[in-house]
Formats: C-alpha cells, structure tokens, sequence
C-alpha cells in the first residue's frame, strides 16, 4: 500500500503526450480528483477523509511541497542511475528532502493499529485522535512515503527513461527496463529509427 501510495504521488508529474509534462496536482481541482482517485489507498494512513472539505490552494501547495521532497528521495534512491527528466534541475537536497517528509510525517501522533479478519492476512493501520482531515492527508501520505523509502521496494525503484516518460516505477522483474509496456514500445520505436537514420 505504502509503494502505491508514493508511487501515486510522486507520478502525479508525467508525460503530457505533446512531448512536454503535466502536473496533475497543478490546480485545486487536479488535487480534489486526485484525492478521490486515492481514498481508498489513503484510508489505511490518514482515516477516514470524508471530512475534508473541498481541496484548498493551501493544501495544495502542502501537497505539492510533500511530492517535491517525495520526488527528490526517489531520485536519490535510484542513482547511481539518472533520476527522472521531468524535474532533476529542481530537486532539494537530500538533507532537506527527508527533514521536509519527517516534519510533514510528525505533525500528526499515531499510534499503530493491528486488524486480523478471519480467512485473511492481518493489516496494520494507523489511528490518530486528530481530527483536522488536512493534517491527517498531509502526514499520511508523508508516513506512506516514508515506509516506502525505508522498506525493502527502494531498491527496486527505478526511473523510466522511455522517450517523454518522466514516472519512477518498481522494477517487478529481472528484464523490466520501463514503467509499462506502451514505454517499452516507444523505446524500440525510438532505437529502431536511430539506427536507420544512422544508415542513411
């Protein structure tokens, strides 16, 4: 859960498909649909979200400022591989990266909590008695990325470097070179017409 959550995050900059990037989170309403598109996965770190009232610049910005710390560990984690194109000339330094996510994470005290339903594999989730649902968003996704970076899928993490792709991924297998097939076709596309325009 912790992987797709900081996955989710960090791929809400991707390929706009003209050759440039988007950023998801760049109006309120791009955050208010990405809150809903991950309530499910943000359940187990932040609660129940319901009473967050509609998305605010303020919380936006937290947010935003939540994925650049996010995006500059990840770009850490994959070197001594190239990070991401899409924003390695705007990267903290590490040093403030992780001070920016252990603040964010902080902010809210929890506690965790063991949930065992029979026939299925024990959860852990994490309760608060906060009740300001910002709060609880912001150091749950902080708390998610930090169980990410600090658990053992950081080493699979990888950028993508098919042609205009900007995502990190988790490398599922050996071979795996890009983040989803339509990355790896491009990619041969590309080599293909590299070595025939070299021919010519």
């Amino acid at each position: 859960m912790a992987q797709h959550l900081a996955l989710a995050l960090a791929g809400t900059i991707r390929h706009d498909g003209d050759g440039g990037v988007a950023d998801d989170l760049d109006d309120v309403a791009g955050l208010s649909a990405w809150l809903r598109e991950q309530a499910t996965s943000l359940r187990p770190y932040a609660g129940d979200l319901d009473g967050l009232d509609a998305a605010d610049e303020s919380l936006r910005r937290d947010v935003v400022a939540l994925r650049r710390a996010v995006r500059t560990l990840f770009a850490e984690a994959v070197r001594p591989g190239p990070p991401s194109r899409a924003d390695s000339a705007s990267l903290l330094s590490p040093r403030e990266a992780v001070d920016r996510l252990n603040r964010a994470a902080a902010a809210v005290p929890v506690c965790p909590v063991l949930a065992w339903e029979p026939d299925a594999a024990p959860t852990l989730t994490w309760r608060t008695d906060v009740s300001d649902a910002r709060l609880r968003l912001v150091a749950g996704l902080a708390r998610a990325a930090v169980e990410f970076l600090a658990g053992p899928d950081r080493e699979r993490l990888r950028a993508c470097h098919a042609p205009r792709c900007v995502r990190y991924f988790v490398k599922e297998h050996p071979r795996q070179e890009w983040c989803k097939p339509s990355c790896g076709n491009r990619a041969r596309v590309a080599r293909h017409y590299q070595r025939h325009a070299a021919g010519r």
